[in-house]
């Protein structure tokens, strides 16, 4: 595949997945998680207390490998040896980014995404420092917010995205907002 293709496909509201055989394949869904970029965006009051203590710095591809092994590192995943390979050649190419948090000199976590013009396209996220990649998600919500992004896609529902106050829409929904954030000219880095 090459990265315009890739591209291509991520306007046009799909994502790359591998299956449980590692099969890369391009998928779709009828609703789409929304991490909100308003003020319905929350955290939860003892992160408030994490952030304020201010134990975690920030940074932007400082280790772009190191984000996807620990996002691609659990029991099961969607992120094949292919995958990485694709996400790697992306950000080289300057369309996929990690936003992660530090501890000093230790990844404390981080989420990988594709940036194309005002989205941002969450791929995964992980931590290895507990804390780490909520804090991660509400400094790039900040860091999104100040660059004017319109959408930042989180593809998948799951329990832990809700209590930042994700959210579900249409895919007909999702569609306009991806419209209105390919038409934003954002810088991301």
């Amino acid at each position: 595949m090459d990265i315009a293709s890739i591209i291509q496909g991520y306007a046009q509201g799909y994502f790359l997945m591998a299956d449980e055989s590692g099969k890369l394949g391009w998928y779709t869904s009828h609703q789409r998680t929304l991490i909100p970029l308003d003020d319905r965006f929350r955290y939860p009051k003892s992160l408030r207390r994490v952030l304020n203590q201010k134990r975690f710095t920030v940074a932007i591809n400082r280790d772009f490998q190191a984000v996807c092994e620990g996002c691609a590192n659990r029991e099961t995943t969607w992120i094949s040896p292919e995958l990485m390979k694709i996400y790697f050649a992306l950000y080289q190419a300057g369309w996929a980014y990690s936003f992660e948090t530090w501890q000093g000199d230790c990844l404390a976590g981080g989420i990988l995404g594709i940036v194309i013009r005002g989205a941002f396209i969450g791929e995964s996220m992980f931590y290895r420092i507990p804390e780490g990649s909520k804090v991660a998600m509400v400094k790039l919500v900040e860091h999104l917010r100040e660059r004017g992004f319109v959408l930042f896609d989180a593809q998948l529902q799951n329990p832990h995205l809700e209590r930042f106050g994700s959210y579900l829409v249409s895919d007909k929904e999702y569609q306009i907002l991806l419209l209105k954030a390919l038409a934003r000219q954002c810088k991301f880095g």
